[in-house]
């Protein structure tokens, strides 16, 4: 990807799933890539050696691209921090931000304890804040940076998942508020909406496989999402052809944009 080459893009929740494969797409484009995993340190390891690899293959003169990883607890704000600076001073800088670390509890309404909302509302949503505020006086210093939020398709409602629906509708707040305060310094804060993907959690026992052919039923696209796809969606918006997009939101979903 042009113009990526000696630019530094963090993102959080990396070790597996969509995370990993942007970390995999962003070392392959020339980026280096820090990231972040919450507890399983060889998903994380085994992530970052696959990078460095397939940077190595792709601009083997170079060296390829610089590939780091941090446990994190986006809870903490304190440990968001002191990650943020370690990022800054491993880099020299950063370039492109992506809050993607986020867990899910289902649960109706009626039935949710306290500490069930709270651990889905304080990772998914106040984590993304320590995150973003963490990274943003860098950003702004620099004049110059992007931002990408993860929401999800259930931002419009979707029962069963009252925690994890608010979260990621809050998301959307935050993002566009973000847009329009650091927008004049240079600053693009975009939203990605993934819709149903190919991964671990879709081809194992944590999706109901009744939902799973409801989503492809329904999808017009009639599949699933690839990965792939939707990590180029996000360097997209972390390259300099996405400078005049701020404050969307982009449904990557197929066009299913809605769920049941």
């Amino acid at each position: 990807m042009k113009g990526t080459e000696g630019r530094t893009l963090f993102i959080t929740g990396g070790s597996r799933g969509i995370g990993a494969a942007v970390v995999l797409a962003a070392a392959r484009s020339g980026w280096n890539v820090g990231f972040t995993y919450a507890t399983r340190e060889d998903a994380a390891k085994e992530v970052a050696q696959e990078a460095e690899a397939a940077a190595n293959e792709v601009a083997a003169a170079s060296g390829g691209a610089e590939v780091r990883y941090w446990k994190l607890d986006v809870r903490d704000a304190t440990a968001v921090d002191a990650v943020a600076d370690e990022v800054i001073a491993t880099f020299d800088g950063v370039h492109a931000v992506i809050c993607n670390a986020g867990v899910n509890l289902n649960g109706l309404a009626y039935g949710m304890e306290d500490q069930e909302w709270r651990t889905v509302i304080d990772t998914n949503l106040t984590g993304t804040f320590h995150v973003c505020r963490a990274f943003l006086p860098e950003l702004v210093a620099a004049r110059a940076g992007r931002i990408i939020v993860m929401s999800s398709i259930t931002a419009g409602g979707a029962s069963g998942q009252i925690a994890y629906a608010s979260s990621k509708a809050g998301l959307q707040g935050l993002a566009k508020t973000l847009a329009k305060e650091y927008g004049p310094k240079g600053i693009t804060t975009n939203v990605v909406v993934p819709g149903y993907f190919e991964t671990d959690m879709t081809r194992g026992e944590s999706m109901a496989e009744s939902l799973k052919e409801f989503a492809i039923d329904y999808c017009p696209l009639r599949r699933l999402g690839e990965l792939d796809e939707l990590a180029e969606t996000i360097l997209f918006l972390a390259s300099d052809g996405a400078g005049f997009i701020n404050g969307a939101v982009i449904p990557v979903t197929g066009g299913l944009d809605w769920a049941p």
